[in-house]
């Protein structure tokens, strides 16, 4: 199995790259859609300002690239970033149209709380995940207990949307966490950095893909 990494110049691909290939993935790190062809599936990492990453992805055509191979039913998973661009729009530094494929807009976490309570922004560390709906990828699985996961993030997808797989509660704002539309998926937070149930979700994924 044929897993494209898409090399758009802001991505943190070691990282990535590294757990796909211990979970026996062929890696293809590219910014070429020739070569990103060759995959079964695409992974869209991430690591910056939305504004920033989507000027990269015109600039050099990956974003109607990704826009064909969604079409045409190929698996993407965005990651941390690379989720948040999958959505309808950001007001990340300015107001600017991501690809659409989720609904709902990406917003800055406030600092406080519904009770006024202050708190950290970037929302950073492990978090647990509540599940609302089961992915076709993880139908069957018995979820593990311990459903801790990685996160990097000051902005989140604020959505109502059923696409929602699974929410982390982070000072009353429950921030998707995962979320499923067909054939794209979206991680917000780091599978690669999440210790077992981030590699456990990372490996069904996979495991979907074939």
């Amino acid at each position: 199995m044929k897993i494209g990494v898409i090399d758009y110049g802001m991505g943190n691909l070691f990282s990535v790259t590294q757990a796909l290939k211990k979970l026996n993935a062929e890696v293809i790190v590219s910014s070429n859609p020739e070569e990103l062809r060759e995959a079964d599936a695409l992974i869209l990492p991430g690591v910056g300002a939305f504004p920033d990453a989507m000027k990269k992805l015109r600039e050099t055509g990956l974003d109607q690239y990704i826009r064909n191979e969604v079409e045409n039913g190929k698996p993407l998973l965005g990651i941390c970033l690379g989720m948040q661009l999958l959505f309808e729009e950001s007001e990340e530094v300015t107001p600017t149209k991501g690809f659409g494929f989720f609904e709902g807009k990406v917003v800055r976490f406030s600092g406080i709380s519904e009770k006024g309570e202050k708190y950290r922004v970037p929302h950073m560390g492990w978090n647990s995940l509540t599940f609302h709906s089961i992915p076709k990828w993880l139908e069957g699985e018995e979820l593990p207990e311990d459903r801790y996961v990685y996160f990097v993030h000051s902005y989140y997808a604020n959505t109502g949307s059923p696409q929602v797989v699974a929410t982390a509660d982070y000072f009353g704002v429950p921030v998707p966490g995962i979320v499923q539309n067909g054939n794209v998926c979206g991680m917000q937070f780091h599978p690669e950095k999440s210790g077992e149930f981030g590699v456990y979700l990372l490996k069904k994924w996979l495991q979907g893909v074939k």
